[in-house]
């Protein structure tokens, strides 16, 4: 290993990959998000039978800093991570990544915890329902990490300095008053939406690690995501095995993000609720 790698930022190559999922069983969806809780059972299954550990996300950060030894921690450790925080987490997912030994960071909308998710277009016949934060403090006093997927899942990069200022701000302090200073230092951008202005605006706005599409750009506030869609139904999501996700499988997961615009220009169309609907 170079001098290099070892006295400075430990490079792309060397940190470990980080899954993206967002829901877990329940209803069907129009989209391409929702993934089956039997197949999601026997990824982590095997994952965790083959050796692989989750990192925290404190630990993961550990590993962004410069100086880092690579050797510290296993190869085979990866960040899990769930985006949005809807409610079905704590049926589907939680207890079986605690059975099995692995923990998990879960982004949340901080506006619409303990409330339907009346930010996205309607891909279920009924709204879904978001985490509360009864359920979020319990499941954090078991090692689950809670972060920042914003306010109200806007788009940042179509907003303003000002409103992208807020929705970074407003979001990290509702997280630092509720679940203390941990959940305030990791962002993941909606819709994997992010630029060097939302890098500087997230940086100022206090967060130290942020997370986009399936492309970063290396930096601490620019890292990448490998997102598992309902068609990853292999035994091991294809973002963690040896030979990584490949060329064809990080192409299309990032068609799929470019196929978000489509949701975001759909919201931006429709009327504003006239208010979040509570459970």
């Amino acid at each position: 290993m170079r001098i290099a790698e070892l006295m400075g930022e430990v490079p792309p190559a060397a940190r470990p990959p980080v899954l993206c999922y967002h829901r877990v069983g329940g209803p069907l969806e129009l989209g391409v998000t929702r993934v089956a809780s039997s197949i999601f059972a026997r990824q982590m299954t095997t994952l965790a039978r083959a050796g692989w550990k989750t990192l925290t996300l404190d630990q993961f950060a550990e590993r962004l800093q410069p100086g880092y030894s690579a050797f510290r921690t296993p190869h085979s450790a990866f960040l899990l991570t769930f985006d949005d925080g809807f409610a079905s987490l704590a049926e589907h997912v939680y207890p079986l990544l605690a059975d099995v030994g692995f923990t998990a960071t879960t982004f949340l909308i901080t506006d619409y915890v303990g409330r339907l998710n009346t930010w996205d277009v309607r891909y279920t016949w009924h709204r879904l329902a978001h985490l509360d934060w009864d359920t979020i403090g319990r499941w954090q006093a078991r090692g689950f990490d809670f972060a920042s997927h914003t306010a109200s899942h806007a788009r940042l990069t179509w907003l303003s300095d000002g409103q992208a200022a807020a929705e970074l701000a407003g979001s990290r302090e509702t997280l630092r008053h509720r679940l203390g200073p941990l959940a305030a230092r990791a962002v993941a951008y909606p819709f994997g939406a992010r630029d060097e202005r939302i890098e500087r605006l997230a940086s100022a706005a206090g967060y130290e690690v942020g997370f986009g599409g399936v492309r970063g750009n290396g930096s601490p506030l620019g890292l990448a995501r490998l997102p598992v869609y309902m068609w990853d139904v292999a035994r091991i999501p294809l973002g963690v095995r040896k030979d990584g996700l490949g060329w064809l499988g990080r192409n299309v997961a990032h068609a799929a993000n470019r196929c978000a615009v489509g949701t975001s220009l759909m919201l931006k169309l429709l009327p504003a609720p006239r208010s979040l609907l509570p459970l």
